[in-house]
Order: structure tokens, then C-alpha cells, then sequence
């Protein structure tokens, strides 16, 4: 009986211990010329894909909003450029429209004239109904018609001695102008002429017309209307009234 026993533990010890050996020699053996290959087997489930899952979102979150930051960026400065724009357009605008929309001229406008001695530094206020010409201006429509006034005065205000004028206050009630003038100072004598069959006075000069009489010609005796015919000569101005007082109508 023993002897069975011992063969059959012969049997099937030894050839599990020889299995156990070469087994854990084969490991050993793996191990010494792929040093790399066990750790790798054994290491990989445990981490690699924790690795893959969760750094590579991580990485891809970080550039989207690195993304997004840029493009923010670019687009900040250019909206507010744009906003920057509109408002200097709609400052703009509004200067335009304020300017348009300023006090114009009626025909209920005061319209003031100071008529201003330059030489005797005297001034006459009178007040006038506003020319139609001027009803519906506004201020820069009315300054440019007084300085084309200026540049081409009539010929009766420079027959007065017309200068020059200055625009003093401009409103939708009243408009003020002051008309300056340089009075001319009669001589010690003057000249009795002709134009258009009216009797003229001239200054000393012979040029400078101080008075229209508004006498016609052919209403005075020949004999007069000879000597004015040729320039009459008058000595002084008490004379030159007497003729005036006799002749006028």
C-alpha cells in the first residue's frame, strides 16, 4: 500500500512542481530580455486610459478658449471704433441740423438802421418794414445779401457818401444794420450843371454831385438854362438855397 502511495505522489507532485518551475522560469526569462514589456502590460490598464479621457478635453478646452479669447480680442476694438463712428456722425448730424433750423427773417422782422457820421462820429436810428427781399433768411442768407450790398452799393448811397455797414444784432424779431457813412463837406462854392434835362449841384470839384435838384431844365428861363448849360458858377451856399427856394416847385 505504501508503495502506491508513493508512486502516485511520484506520479503527480513531481510533474506539478516541474510545471511550477518552468513556468516561473519562462517569466524570469520574459522578463530579463524584454525588461519593458511586462511593466507595460501590467501598467497600461491602470492609467492610460485615464490619460487619454481626461487630459486630451483638457487640452482641447484650453485652446477653444484660447480661441475664443482671441477673437474677442480682435472684435472689441473694432466695435468700439464703430461706435465711435456713429457717434461722431450723429454729433455731426445733429450740428447740421441745429445750423439749419436757425431763426429766419418775416415780414414781421424789425428792421433798424443807424445811420452813422463817420466824421462827425453821429448816429440816426430809424426803423423800416423788412424788404421783401429779405423776408425767409437766416442769418448767413442775410450777411452775405449785406456784403454783396456793400461791394455793389446803389448809386444814390454813394452819391451820400456810402463806406461801408456792419450787421449789429440778427433775430426772427429785430435785425439791427449800422449804415456808415462819410458826408460830403460842402466847399466855399459850387457848380450848376445839367443831366438828363434836370439841374445837378456840383461840388468845387467839379466831379463830386452834392445835390439833385430834381429842377427840370426846360422850366427855367433860356438865359439860365444857358449858364447851367455851361456850369454855373454859385459863390457860396446861401446863394446856391436862394436858387433852390426860387426854382423849386
Amino acid at each position: 500500500m505504501m508503495k502506491f502511495v508513493k508512486g502516485a505522489l511520484l506520479f503527480f507532485v513531481f510533474p506539478a512542481v516541474m510545471l511550477g518551475i518552468g513556468f516561473f522560469a519562462g517569466i524570469k526569462a520574459v522578463e530579463f530580455f524584454y525588461p519593458g514589456r511586462v511593466q507595460q502590460q501590467t501598467e497600461t490598464p491602470e492609467f492610460y486610459p485615464e490619460t487619454i479621457e481626461e487630459q486630451q478635453p483638457l487640452e482641447t478646452d484650453f485652446n477653444m478658449d484660447t480661441q475664443r479669447a482671441d477673437v474677442m480680442q480682435e472684435s472689441v476694438p473694432q466695435d468700439s471704433g464703430m461706435e465711435e463712428t456713429s457717434e461722431e456722425a450723429y454729433v455731426s448730424s445733429g450740428i447740421q441740423e441745429a445750423a439749419s433750423s436757425g431763426e429766419t427773417l418775416c415780414v414781421d422782422t424789425e428792421y433798424v438802421l443807424e445811420e452813422t457820421d463817420i466824421i462827425n462820429h453821429t448816429v440816426v436810428e430809424t426803423s423800416w418794414k423788412l424788404p421783401d427781399k429779405y423776408v425767409g433768411m437766416n442769418r448767413e442768407q442775410f450777411l452775405a445779401a449785406m456784403e454783396s450790398y456793400e461791394a455793389f452799393p446803389p448809386l444814390s448811397e454813394m452819391e451820400r457818401g456810402f463806406v461801408g455797414l456792419e450787421v449789429l444784432s440778427f433775430s426772427r424779431e429785430r435785425v439791427v444794420v449800422q449804415m456808415n457813412y462819410q458826408y460830403l463837406q460842402p466847399g466855399s462854392c459850387f457848380y450848376l450843371a445839367v443831366q438828363n434835362n434836370e439841374v445837378v449841384v456840383y461840388l468845387e470839384d467839379m466831379e463830386t454831385i452834392y445835390i439833385n435838384t430834381g429842377i427840370k431844365l426846360d422850366s427855367l428861363p433860356e438865359a439860365l438854362q444857358l449858364e447851367i448849360i455851361q456850369m454855373m458858377w454859385v459863390e457860396d451856399e446861401e446863394s446856391l438855397y436862394d436858387f433852390l427856394e426860387t426854382y423849386s416847385s
